[in-house]
């Protein structure tokens, strides 16, 4: 029997407020992530190590660096018929932008016509994991149903935060119910203590994907919404199978990271993802060669740790450093650092993520903040030290009382200096 026709697409049109100031010049799925990542490279090393090699994304929201990102990024031969193409909002079907996922993929139903699959995978841009879509691919073929939904297991008191799937009893494989943000969930039969949250990730037969998109675009009290209106009219009618993500066998995981899925939709969320990189042994670990992560090529020189006397020493510790990084003479503890960035004499960085080509001055000091690019902190200045200053800057500062700053932002010891072009 002949392998069935694939074609992924990747829902990359989110606004992304929740990650505000990050996503004002960005869409959430250009995020930086990781030093030399962005959060749309994880979906895209998922499918792509999966062996879908068709993939269209699409997009909406301030998308130029996420489209540049893809365009520079994700090339492949088209020799043989494989592409990631980055599809923007074209009023294919009307005067609206998209009105929601289901919406994007119903006015983007040209691409099925063009590519003729006979099963669709559908994932979002936002997520940290690694998982083999090829393994649910089958459990879907398997299972005969037109819909399979992949579900990951939480703690059961963070389900008012996710999609929850209720199994039916008589057929673990088969969906019962799917609850959006239940307040009394009940735990699984094996785990109490947990429930089966939507992974937004998601494997339809063509045909039936296509009847769907079309008959939600005609119901005018529909959000047009993947999660919210999609599925549930699976579930309805009794055809969506369930795929339980501890299943799924990654090549090169360990027990520590095999099951590991963030949803880094808040800046605390983002915020504790990154960290999750920089433990010893990691919770989400980098360094799996069976499953690599890709990204671009910067073509950076190597970090550079330089001064090495009793009063000022160039180090960083549990830390990721990346390319094109140097450390003169200043201290990092517990951060990542992204490329471009320079710590200089006396300063330190603790706990932080700095994104590209942030500048810390002599004697400067941040202590858990995620700092947006070209951010510089001059010389004395600080930022996370003081929470009632930084809101007084104007920054946004977290529950956990994580400070970020946005993106080209100079600190002064007395002043800030909004970004603007030129700067």
């Amino acid at each position: 029997m002949a392998a069935p026709r694939v074609l992924a697409i990747v829902l990359a049109g989110g606004e992304g407020k929740r990650l505000m100031p990050l996503t004002a010049d960005r869409a959430k799925p250009a995020v930086p992530f990781g030093g030399i990542y962005r959060l749309i490279d994880f979906a895209l090393s998922n499918i792509v190590n999966s062996r879908y090699l068709r993939i269209v994304v699409l997009t909406q929201y301030k998308s130029h660096s996420l489209d540049r990102h893809i365009a520079k990024t994700w090339r492949m031969s088209h020799l043989l018929g494989n592409y990631v193409a980055p599809v923007p909002a074209q009023q294919r079907v009307g005067k609206n932008w998209y009105l929601g996922s289901a919406d994007a993929i119903y006015q983007s139903l040209n691409l099925l016509d063009d590519e003729k699959p006979d099963i669709v995978v559908v994932v979002g841009a936002d997520h940290v994991y690694r998982m083999d879509f090829s393994q649910m691919v089958d459990a879907h073929i398997a299972s005969g149903a037109p819909l399979t939904v992949a579900g990951i297991r939480q703690p059961i008191e963070l389900a008012d935060q996710f999609g929850v799937i209720e199994a039916d009893p008589d057929d673990p494989r088969r969906i019962k119910a799917f609850l959006e943000k239940p307040t009394d969930p009940v735990g699984l039969a094996d785990s109490p203590r947990e429930v089966l949250a939507s992974m937004g990730n998601y494997v339809f037969d063509a045909e039936a994907l296509v009847e769907a998109v079309r008959t939600d675009s005609q119901d005018p009290a529909s959000r047009h919404d993947m999660g919210g209106d999609i599925v549930p009219s699976f579930v309805e009618r009794g055809q969506a199978a369930l795929y339980d993500f501890i299943e799924n066998d990654v090549p090169g995981s360990s027990e520590r990271d095999r099951d590991y899925w963030r949803d880094v939709g808040t800046l605390d969320a983002y915020y504790d993802a990154n960290r999750d990189l920089i433990a010893v042994v990691p919770v989400f670990n980098l360094y799996n060669d069976d499953w690599p992560v890709f990204t671009g090529y910067t073509g950076l020189p190597p970090a550079k740790f330089v001064h090495s006397s009793p009063e000022r020493i160039g180090l960083a510790v549990d830390s990721i450093i990346s390319p094109g990084v140097v450390v003169s003479g200043g201290e990092v503890h517990g951060s990542i650092l992204s490329p471009g960035t320079r710590v200089n004499s006396w300063s330190s960085v603790r706990d932080s993520v700095l994104l590209d080509s942030v500048t810390i001055a002599r004697r400067a000091q941040v202590n858990r903040a995620i700092l947006d690019k070209f951010v510089v902190i001059e010389e004395g200045a600080t930022v996370g030290l003081n929470r009632e200053l930084d809101l007084e800057r104007g920054f946004t500062v977290t529950p956990s009382g994580i400070t970020v700053v946005p993106k080209g932002t100079r600190i002064g010891v007395d002043a800030v200096t909004p970004y603007s072009l030129g700067v």
